[in-house]
């Protein structure tokens, strides 16, 4: 669990440059006059005008689209009770920070000096223009309920009280992860709830569209078990989910013999006794916060067989609502949905209870700990720093916003995943592409992974199969691959070569002595030989029984490209290999070569690196501009070493007059093309995005700099120039980068 003070949050809050967590950022360059114009008077008149005519051009031309406000009076801040509108400001802009890192929606937050409700309903119908949707937060019930409901009677945008449906959905989700563990069904348990307020009302009803049957829902409040014909602390809300008298009036009446406990109250109200008296495998969801209802490891002592989430991040299972409303708005916002409806937070609860069953990724494992996650007792919830969840719940909810009749826009929902994703920036878009285009080969290219008995190699290989990348293939002992799928629960059943029973090692072996014959090899060590996995995989795909083949999670490069090269050779035409990787600065992207292979290359040598690289860049997508670097700028500097790059630009550009190259040039003028402009205007290539390094040490140096110090994505390393598609991963990987490399090598055995 984290550890601050209460000074930890002063500094926090006033310090880092500003008060406060949030500021306002354009959108569009204000740098001339004509920007100016453009932005303020007299060009702004143009768009007054037109969304004067159709209201609908709002979205098109301003900010509303993409602006959720935040709206509390204070009358119920977290655990604090009623402090006020002002005092609840740190929670809105907390609120504002959350949808805008986990969603990217941009939210104003608006603090309300009004307890009255009908004022409270004037003054958030009366700025609603502003926005494309309105958070309702921190107010308390029963006015909350008229409130909410009131406004999405009154207004055609989404208007969403969070504190009471955020941990319906999520709670929701957990319930029937649990309820599978356990092997119970919606309509057969009964659920007790504590507490009765506006979240524990909106969990009982979401409770109900899951399948529970509302005579088997029990709220208990301050005054005891809500009975029909309760008079004291009633209202038209707990009248709903009020049950038939049967003697039951406190909460240990209440829990005895039940299957769930929900908490939505305070804390420790659940005794260790009342546990023991619920049905087996009981399932509590203990929401309150800071403190739960009772403690996991209470609750643990009392019964070995429970299920329990809380509220809390240092406990498995948070119930936590950022988990919910990034994502709900999102979904609406991008339909321009004119209110969320049952069906959307139903879909949104769906989606979250189907991603706890996917594997989850090493950047969430890292985040918590580097612990184990996979679904069962201790995961029934995705956690709340899973990038997933943005590309699960927001489709879902605008799916489920345009079959229900309330989207004025109608999208794509693949489309739509791959938008999302990018909103993750230029790395994404570059996956996408891998991947997309690794997919136009139907799956059915049949992809080797030499280390199959890695569970990193198994949790790719399966996402490999899933995402109709490719047909995996593991290498490695049979059992031992068996055994790591059967720990993962994947229904997974990939083809596994077996070296030590594999039936075509004598052909295999032929044609290997065949190869390596003139170079020492006997027909003994060629047996001995294919027993290593990194040239039993590249034989493979030698012999036709595989497309592509990828090795290196637990190897050193040279352990993978010398039988690759040793095998296949370079490709036709091409007398050495290279290696190279995309860099993502920010919203640029470079190759950078060669970073792996060549450690001195000569200026022969440096020509064919580049022109393998530009054709790369082609291949995805790139419009190459090549600069060849150096310490000198176009012989300012006179040298061997410059000497010999500026050799190898002239050697490109005598053989391929259809590339723009040139150099030598220095880092900063190939990149900055202000200086190129200035300083050597006769240069062809003025914003080079294709960096052929002078040697192995500088490229090497310079993308692990660039990826550590300046927050770089890299993708690769790329093979380029080896005569088979095959393809090497980096030590330690993690899934995502292992899949990532997966679809390099499907793309190239696709080209080939």
């Amino acid at each position: 669990m984290a550890t601050f003070t209460r000074e930890d949050v002063f500094e926090y809050h006033r310090l880092k440059g500003k008060p406060g967590k949030i500021e306002v950022v354009p959108t569009k360059p204000l740098d001339t006059q004509r920007d100016l114009s453009l932005a303020y008077s007299p060009g702004v008149a143009e768009t007054v005008l037109e969304i004067e005519k159709n209201p609908q051009d709002a979205y098109e031309y301003t900010s509303k689209g993409n602006l959720v406000a935040v709206v509390s009076n204070g009358t119920a801040i977290l655990g604090l009770g009623n402090r006020g509108g002002l005092a609840s400001k740190p929670v809105m802009e907390g609120k504002g920070v959350l949808f805008k890192k986990f969603a990217d929606v941009d939210v104003f937050d608006i603090e309300l000096n009004a307890t009255d409700p009908d004022e409270i309903i004037k003054v958030v119908a009366a700025i609603a223009p502003t926005f494309g949707g309105i958070n309702l937060e921190d107010i308390k019930a029963p006015e909350c309920f008229y409130i909410e409901e009131t406004l999405k009677n009154m207004l055609d945008i989404p208007v969403f009280h969070d504190d009471q449906h955020g941990t319906a959905i999520i709670s929701a989700a957990g319930l029937a992860n649990a309820l599978e563990i356990v092997g119970k069904k919606h309509s057969e348990i009964r659920l007790v709830i504590s507490g009765a307020g506006a979240s524990a009302i909106s969990c009982a009803e979401l409770a109900v569209a899951w399948g529970v049957k509302r005579e088997n829902i029990m709220l208990v409040d301050t005054k005891g078990v809500v009975y029909k014909g309760r008079k004291e602390g009633m209202n038209a809300y707990k009248e709903k989910l009020a049950v038939e008298d049967k003697g039951h009036r406190t909460l240990a009446d209440a829990v005895a013999g039940a299957d769930v406990f929900y908490g939505l109250s305070v804390a420790n109200v659940l005794t260790q006794d009342m546990v023991r008296s619920m049905a087996a495998d009981p399932i509590i969801l203990a929401m309150a916060n800071p403190d739960p209802e009772i403690k996991p490891e209470l609750a643990k002592e009392a019964r070995k067989d429970v299920i329990i989430a809380t509220g809390r991040s240092d406990y498995p299972n948070q119930v936590n609502n950022v988990l919910g409303f990034p994502f709900i708005f999102r979904g609406a916002l991008d339909i321009r949905a004119k209110r969320i409806n049952e069906e959307m937070k139903f879909a949104a609860s769906k989606a979250l209870a189907a991603l706890a069953k996917e594997d989850v990724p090493d950047s969430v494992i890292r985040a918590y700990g580097n612990q184990p996650i996979k679904f069962g007792r201790e995961y029934i919830i995705p956690t709340a720093l899973d990038p997933r969840v943005l590309l699960w719940e927001a489709p879902a909810v605008a799916e489920a916003g345009m079959k229900s009749g309330v989207a004025r826009k109608t999208i794509d929902i693949n489309e739509y995943r791959e938008q999302l994703a990018f909103r993750y920036g230029r790395s994404e878009r570059i996956r996408y592409f891998f991947q997309n285009k690794a997919r136009e080969s139907g799956g059915k290219k049949r992809l080797v992974f030499a280390e199959g008995e890695e569970p990193k190699i198994i949790r790719a290989a399966y996402r490999v199969q899933g995402d109709g990348i490719a047909s995996p293939i593991l290498i490695g002992q049979r059992e031992q691959i068996q055994k790591e799928i059967a720990a993962l629960s994947f229904d997974f059943d990939p083809l596994i070569v077996d070296p030590r029973d594999f039936d075509k090692m004598q052909p295999y072996a032929e044609k290997f002595y065949e190869l390596r014959q003139r170079q020492g090899v006997t027909m003994r060590d060629a047996v001995k030989k294919l027993r290593d996995p990194n040239v039993l995989g590249s034989m493979m795909v030698k012999m036709g029984d595989a497309d592509a083949f990828v090795s290196g999670l637990t190897y050193d490069y040279p352990d993978v490209i010398r039988p690759a090269l040793q095998i296949h050779h370079t490709a036709p035409g091409v007398s050495r290999a290279a290696g190279a990787y995309i860099m993502i600065v920010e919203d640029r992207v470079f190759l950078f070569t060669d970073a792996t292979v060549n450690i001195d290359p000569s200026a022969e040598d440096l020509a064919e690196i580049a022109i393998l690289a530009a054709d790369y860049a082609k291949r995805i997508e790139m419009d190459p501009r090549v600069a060849f670097l150096s310490f000198s700028n176009f012989g300012s500097t006179p040298h061997a070493l410059s000497d010999k790059v500026r050799k190898a630009a002239g050697l490109v550009k005598a053989r391929r007059p259809d590339l723009r190259v040139d150099g030598e040039m220095q880092a900063d003028s190939a990149v900055v093309p202000k200086i190129v402009e200035e300083r050597y205007p006769f240069s062809a290539v003025k914003d080079a995005n294709v960096l052929v390094f002078p040697s192995l040490e500088s490229a090497n140096i310079a993308y692990k700099l660039l990826a550590r110090l300046g927050n770089a994505k890299a993708i690769g390393p790329i093979l380029l120039g080896v005569g088979a598609p095959i393809h090497v991963l980096q030590t330690g990987d993690d899934v995502n980068a292992i899949v990532q490399v997966a679809s390099v090598a499907v793309m190239d055995a696709m080209g080939r």
